[in-house]
């Protein structure tokens, strides 16, 4: 029998450059979830508004799915950010001259369990 990953929630298709989110989720990767989520409350960066709404979404999940579970017993065990496809877009330059702009996307996948003493 396979051992319990956790409770997994994930968001796709997220304008935001998955290089500049990943800064943001080393930042509260294996944290307790009240400690992460008062760390992205008050980052200014959009990633941790967009892994902010992610990582409630597991908490979500996980008291949903266990009544016997409190916030305070939830922990951050991993967080995975993925590329997405990219948006092309034509950027107009001097001459006549065209570049292509990639808007890049990504989907995040958070993953968050019960401390291991509870």
């Amino acid at each position: 029998m396979a051992e319990k990953s956790g409770y997994i929630a994930t968001s796709k298709f997220l304008i935001a450059s998955p290089t500049k989110v990943r800064y943001v989720a080393n930042v509260v990767k294996r944290k307790s979830y009240s400690d992460a989520m008062a760390i992205l409350e008050n980052m200014p960066q959009k990633g941790a508004r967009l892994l902010k709404k992610t990582m409630k979404s597991a908490a979500s999940n996980a008291l949903d799915l266990n009544k016997k579970l409190d916030e305070d017993v939830l922990f951050v065990k991993e967080i995975r950010i993925d590329e997405g496809p990219r948006l092309k877009r034509l950027w107009c330059r001097g001459r006549g001259r065209a570049d292509m702009l990639l808007k890049r996307m990504c989907h995040i996948t958070v993953v968050v369990d019960e401390k291991a003493g509870e």
